[in-house]
């Protein structure tokens, strides 16, 4: 069968930065997918993208689809012919409707019986006349949130289209597409070479778009040209770029044909807090900072241009007369709040809206005292730190250098109470409140910073439950998802040994009655625990692992840890599987028993081998494993309960415990109760799946 490679372009206006890799990758593998579901089985797909266009190179696609048997199944064959062999009419319909007569019907034989059939070939289309209308329903399953519409047109997409290019192999497939005639014409970088560029077969495209239209139209290569110029100007400004991974996606988005040039600023801005200098230079500007052997800012730094000027020397001037004022904003609010102290910012607060129904930054700022001091005093901190900490918590969102960069919320609380001659562990735990940040981040070092950390994510779900607003589908408007997974990775990965039911009553009392009357702590603990759910179903422990434990109901995250980590090992012994098993069978039998169960078993009662040394192995482990249970040592509780393997099944095999004795079924009952309660105090494995 012929193949070519084919080639989609479609060409707009300055695509959103953001999200330029993924509509690229979701075109690209959508048009792969929609492909092979049409039959045209294909060589390797790749996608292309610039500020100006999408792109998608298919190798070896076959100019037609294959053509295939259709079978259509018929009646059964008891309905298809009566008594006498002659078609009955579901028969003749079926026939009709095939364009044939019943005797030309095959028979088909299923697992279900035999049925009538016919058998035809359906012819395959030309890949020619199939792919535009590929292409368009690939375009409209692109991930746009919001589509747009330009002039008098009624075609919607995430930017104006200005051209489309459809090549299989040297051949334009005529079509029109977004309301644009295709044909094989792309165009070249804005300013270098802003013309209509042939394009004579696939493969060729792009090493034409980068020798005659100045556009690297691979995301990835494009990427490492950055990178490269990027690195190679910050060692010529005897220092070292600092390169962060998302403004190098993003500036990977805004150009077609990258130039690296430096700049620089005056030395004096180095004064302030080296986090503003750079919020402004990447957040703002896209510029890459310059720091030297040390990681100490530089009064340097680094933009891509999007053009190979013929004056470089006039573009390094513009970007350094653009950063200049945003310098000297940061400079001037630096110097002003310095003016004011953190602490006498405090009544202010009062007058600044946390959530309209539970009141002001001030009150949860007093909340959080309330539960940092507690936990303090339950952790041994510094209770001192704790309640000085939370005191000053919010009051550099009040400065106007915070106003102005939001982002560096609790780091200019850190810069402003050292300022102010606060202790460092409180000066540090006003930053640290805001760790983790995002997936992944690190998590507050210092005991203040933990507990000041736990405190404000506890107040804000404690009180956004209490109000009837957590969160729903995919609206989470308060962050409550991120901050309940931020809480518990402060207290399992710091190992703080917390009680969170206790801790969610601790915040609940920190607010108005009236606030809290229809607040349902089991809802809220059960939330925590789903978001506990998914932190170790990432972390590769399994769903029955994680059911197994909370069956438990543990109500300290450190120890749900410490539980989960024991049944996970227990799981790789070799008598797990037949334990759990067991302990199902027993918890079964538990349940059924019509008859209250004795706590404690009666040694006499024992009258079968098999449950005398089922009762002399617990007896034995029992004072064994106890202190291991007293020091939550549960990996080497279970390690040892796995002894139980043979006794249990030979029990089992042996004796009958539902004998019409009374007496010595309640008995067998409780030593099966025993067995399952010392299991229990670890986790229920019998929720362990085979």
């Amino acid at each position: 069968m012929m193949e070519h490679d084919l080639l989609i372009e479609i060409g707009t206006e300055e695509l959103p930065p953001v999200a330029l890799r993924l509509l690229s990758e979701s075109f690209r593998d959508s048009l792969d997918s929609l492909l092979r579901e049409n039959h045209l089985a294909h060589g390797k797909a790749h996608a292309y993208a610039s500020p100006r266009r999408l792109a998608v190179h298919i190798e070896n696609v076959p100019l037609t689809q294959p053509d295939r048997e259709v079978v259509r199944r018929g009646p059964g064959i008891l309905a298809a012919f009566d008594e006498n062999g002659d078609p009955t009419k579901p028969a003749l319909g079926f026939a009709h409707s095939c364009g044939v007569t019943v005797a030309e019907l095959d028979q088909l034989e299923t697992d279900k019986g035999s049925f009538l059939a016919w058998r035809s070939v359906e012819q395959g289309q030309p890949a020619m006349e199939i792919i535009p209308l590929l292409v368009e329903r690939a375009l409209k399953d692109l991930p746009v949130p919001k589509r747009m519409r330009w002039g008098n047109s009624e075609v919607e997409f995430v930017r104006p289209v200005h051209w489309v290019l459809l090549l299989l192999g040297t051949e334009t497939i005529e079509a029109d597409i977004l309301g644009i005639t295709a044909n094989r014409y792309t165009r070249g970088h804005r300013f270098h070479h802003n013309e209509k560029i042939a394009i004579v077969e696939p493969r060729a495209y792009v090493e034409t778009l980068e020798n005659k239209g100045r556009v690297l139209v691979d995301m990835d290569r494009r990427r490492e040209t950055i990178q490269t110029q990027v690195m190679a100007a910050g060692q010529s400004l005897g220092g070292r770029a600092r390169i962060d991974a998302d403004l190098l996606e993003e500036v990977t988005a805004l150009v077609e044909w990258p130039v690296a040039i430096s700049g620089s600023f005056d030395q004096r801005f180095l004064e302030v807090p080296a986090e503003a200098l750079v919020s402004t230079m990447q957040d703002h500007q896209k510029f890459f900072p310059v720091e030297d052997s040390d990681g100490q800012l530089l009064s340097h730094f680094i933009t891509v241009a999007n053009i190979d000027s013929k004056d470089p020397q006039q573009v390094k001037a513009g970007n350094e007369r653009v950063i200049r004022p945003r310098l000297e904003d940061a400079d001037f609010f630096w110097n002003q709040d310095r003016k004011q102290s953190l602490a006498s910012r405090t009544e202010q607060l009062n007058t600044v809206t946390f959530q309209q129904k539970l009141g002001s930054l001030g009150a949860k700022q007093v909340r959080i005292g309330r539960i940092a001091t507690t936990i303090a005093d339950q952790l041994g901190f510094n209770n001192e730190y704790a309640q000085r900490a939370a005191a000053l918590s919010k009051c550099d969102l009040l400065t106007s250098m915070v106003y102005e960069f939001p982002e560096l919320q609790g780091t200019m609380g850190r810069y402003y109470a050292t300022h102010d001659g606060e202790a460092g562990e409180v000066a540090a735990a006003l930053d640290e409140q805001y760790q983790p940040r995002f997936a992944g981040d690190a998590l507050p070092e210092t005991p203040t910073g933990q507990a000041l950390a736990i405190s404000d994510r506890l107040d804000t779900l404690v009180g956004i439950f209490a109000i009837g607003q957590p969160p729903t589908g995919d609206k989470d408007p308060f962050g409550l998802r991120r901050a309940a997974l931020g809480l518990l990775r402060i207290i399992i990965e710091k190992q703080l040994d917390l009680d969170l039911r206790s801790l969610i009553d601790t915040a609940t009392g920190c607010f108005a009655d009236e606030l809290v009357t229809d607040l349902n702590a089991d809802e809220l603990f059960g939330f925590l625990m789903e978001r506990l759910r998914s932190y170790y179903l990432e972390r590769d422990y399994d769903a029955d692992e994680f059911a197994a434990v909370l069956a438990r109901q543990p109500r300290c995250p450190l120890d749900f840890d410490q539980r989960l980590a024991a049944v996970k090992a227990f799981r790789r012994l070799v008598e797990s599987a037949s334990l759990a098993a067991a302990n199902k069978r027993i918890r079964n039998i538990l349940r059924k028993a019509e008859t209250t169960i004795p706590r404690s078993y009666d040694p006499t009662l024992l009258q079968e081998p098999a449950e005398q040394a089922l009762a002399a192995a617990i007896g034995k482990l029992e004072a064994v494993v106890r202190p291991l249970f007293e020091n939550h040592d549960y990996t080497d509780a279970l390690r040892e309960l796995a002894a139980l393997q043979a006794p249990v099944d030979k029990f089992f095999d042996d004796v009958m415990v539902m004998t019409d004795d009374t007496a010595i079924r309640d008995n067998r009952l409780a030593l099966l109760n025993v067995v399952s309660e010392l299991f229990l105090q670890v986790a229920d494995i019998s929720r362990l799946q085979g």
